[in-house]
């Protein structure tokens, strides 16, 4: 027969084990572990960017939502469900880690936009169509270009064929986002100018290795560069080739 004494202990070790689990659930609820960076455009609205993971991007700007390739499958698993509703939803082409309809229907409302090319508008059945070289103007302070996104190292032009994927330069209120997409350093990033924040993919061979990265950050010159969809990648090799560039290479959580 189990005494008082133990009887108490018993339930007291219960109680214990059950705050420490209901702590570790408010920590992953509340995204204790998320990095974020906020930047302010030149009249003053606020722009944050939330590592997600891989090419997931979350951007919060003056009070809307905007999803970059959100996508849930990858581990860590992403329920975006627990996440704000999106306004925008950005897709750069239709690999199953870019285009996720799982993601795109937990973020959805009725009022949101979702730009893509023709490929995912295929595959999640409506949306925006852009294609390399369209210009869209979304609402009164933000726009949007399509950019070529391809490879150009021989026996890889399979992954990403030119014309067919987008890079996206989103104007949020005149401050300049450029999003590589899946891309090599292509010649087009010449005409990629007076970017103040630049994403670009290092994850070869279906993107760029680190030295193709670096390269390509010193033509843009944008102000701040995140290195994402990095997976394996040791990103710290793209950081030390910009040593000494001027541009502030910030690197988070885009494995």
């Amino acid at each position: 027969m189990m005494t008082g004494h133990l009887k108490k202990n018993l339930l007291l070790t219960m109680m214990l084990m059950i705050a420490t689990l209901a702590i570790a659930a408010c920590r992953e609820k509340s995204g204790s572990d998320t990095q974020t960076d906020t930047f302010k455009t030149k009249s003053g609205k606020e722009i944050t960017f939330t590592a997600i993971k891989h090419g997931s991007i979350r951007i919060t700007f003056n009070g809307r939502e905007i999803e970059v390739d959100p996508v849930s499958r990858l581990e860590p698993a992403t329920d975006y469900s627990t996440m704000p509703k999106a306004d925008y939803i950005f897709v750069t082409h239709e690999h199953y880690d870019h285009c996720d309809t799982v993601a795109i229907r937990q973020l959805e409302k009725t009022s949101t936009v979702i730009v893509m090319n023709a490929n995912c508008a295929k595959i999640i059945g409506k949306g925006k169509v852009m294609h390399n070289g369209d210009h869209l103007r979304l609402a009164d302070d933000i726009t949007v270009d399509a950019v070529p996104a391809y490879n150009i190292t021989p026996g890889r032009e399979k992954y990403h064929p030119k014309g067919r994927d987008n890079g996206f330069i989103l104007t949020l209120d005149g401050f300049r986002v450029y999003i590589s997409g899946d891309t090599e350093d292509i010649p087009e990033m010449r005409n990629i100018k007076n970017i103040d924040v630049a994403f670009l993919s290092t994850n070869q061979p279906f993107t760029m290795t680190p030295a193709q990265t670096a390269r390509a950050a010193k033509i843009i010159k944008p102000k701040i560069f995140f290195p994402y969809h990095y997976s394996d990648t040791d990103i710290q090799q793209v950081a030390n080739l910009l040593k000494g560039s001027g541009i502030d290479v910030r690197i988070r959580n885009y494995k």
